[in-house]
């Protein structure tokens, strides 16, 4: 698993440089954009957008870029390893309430061992500590259920970092589009809505880009958070369930 996620945040990496690419020879056909406004009419969408990312300047719209491509591979990790912790939850605890009314413990150890996700990872845990008495259960399960809580957090501080960055980039460049509006007002002495437009479009759009990057990101980490919490959630009711089924079975088999 481990390897897949090398492999995609490789490729969008991969990704990200060939957008500074992109946008390095962008840069050389700024010139070219009033005819390329054409071109984007006849072109479609993606032509538009092409436009628009020369006409927004190649260093803030590619950091742009290269925030939304990272911010979208920190999602996609998270999307994989939430999809791989889920689990039938109710299936797999009736599987070790049957092991454990049998007396089977090693059974419900292997159970809990060959499962996938933090809620069979948590059973483990405290079926290792089955006779060492229900406090000792109830701590191994606490503990290693905030361990596992953590694993799942993981990496959700760099999407947050990127939603913030974005917008923040895009106001930067409006800054240095403004300033550049006006040291064209100065070297010209004149207001004219013709010396003050290139500064303005670069003000504009790279501002538009920041906010739309940052609503992307924002969609996708308010979706992970969902899953966050519903998977946190049946985490503590699988956690309640075992130490009923640790109880139970203490009451029938250590009289």
């Amino acid at each position: 698993m481990k390897k897949y996620f090398v492999k995609t945040f490789m490729g969008l990496c991969a990704l990200g440089f060939s957008t500074v690419a992109f946008a390095q020879s962008a840069a050389a056909g700024v010139q070219a954009a009033a005819a390329g406004a054409q071109q984007a009419a006849d072109g479609g969408m993606y032509q538009a957008i092409k436009v628009k990312f020369i006409e927004g300047g190649a260093n803030f719209m590619s950091s742009i870029a290269i925030v939304l491509i990272f911010g979208l591979a920190f999602c996609l990790e998270r999307i994989i390893y939430f999809s791989l912790s889920e689990i039938n939850t109710g299936k797999f605890l009736k599987s070790l309430e049957d092991a454990l009314d049998k007396g089977d413990v090693e059974g419900a150890k292997a159970i809990a061992r060959e499962t996938r996700g933090p809620i069979a990872s948590i059973a483990y845990q405290g079926l290792m500590r089955l006779d060492q008495g229900i406090d000792v259960v109830d701590k191994a399960i606490t503990s290693y259920g905030g361990v596992q809580g953590g694993l799942l957090e993981k990496n959700l501080s760099w999407v947050t970092l990127f939603i913030a960055m974005a917008p923040s980039l895009g106001f930067l460049g409006t800054v240095v589009g403004m300033v550049m509006a006006f040291d064209k007002i100065e070297q010209v002495g004149d207001i004219s809505p013709t010396v003050v437009a290139g500064g303005m479009k670069v003000a504009l759009i790279t501002t538009i880009a920041g906010l739309i990057v940052a609503l992307i990101l924002q969609l996708f980490y308010n979706y992970l958070l969902s899953k966050l919490e519903a998977l946190l959630n049946q985490m503590e009711d699988a956690s309640v369930t075992l130490l009923d089924m640790v109880i139970k079975y203490n009451l029938k088999f250590k009289k």
